[in-house]
């Protein structure tokens, strides 16, 4: 059975390996692998002190998927967050990104923000039908030439509006 919890500090490390997984499929993510260990525990504290959602799926006590919302920087977007997630291929298609999304979209509403972007290749297409789903509406497009794979890295950019009433 997959839990999804907020991440803790202890997750760190298998955060790590699953991150730098999901970064060396070069499909899903703007980077080919994790950025140094450190680097992911300084954002992972962060997150946590500054009370940024932040949720992680586990299965047997390991790291299988993450989301979170950060947000932009700079004083005027302060309320505005950017979605960020992944999941290892054997837990892909099984309901968990809905789940963790879920999640991190309602700790993201009770903690404030007014709206959540996130942006997307074009060919990622079971996330496009996973972030529609959610009510997340197309923004803005930008083209990119596809990878030596012949992937559409075209990215898009959505956005969903968060009701602060429910």
């Amino acid at each position: 059975m997959v839990e999804i919890v907020p991440i803790t500090a202890a997750h760190i490390e298998s955060f790590h390996r699953t991150l730098d997984c999901v970064a060396r499929e070069r499909r899903y993510l703007s980077f080919v692998q994790a950025p140094p260990l450190d680097k992911t525990r300084a954002f992972i504290l962060n997150n946590i002190h500054e009370g940024y959602p932040q949720f992680v799926a586990l299965s047997a006590g390991e790291v299988v998927g993450w989301c979170d919302v950060t947000p932009k920087s700079g004083p005027i977007d302060a309320r505005i967050g950017v979605l960020g997630m992944g999941l290892l291929p054997q837990f892909r298609h099984q309901g968990l990104g809905r789940r963790l999304m879920d999640a991190a979209l309602e700790a993201a509403r009770v903690a404030g923000f007014s709206r959540v972007e996130l942006n997307v290749y074009r060919g990622n297409t079971n996330a496009i039908r996973l972030y529609q789903r959610a009510g997340f509406l197309l923004k803005a497009v930008q083209p990119r030439e596809a990878g030596d794979d012949g992937f559409d890295r075209t990215l898009l950019v959505m956005a969903l509006a968060l009701d602060a009433s429910r």
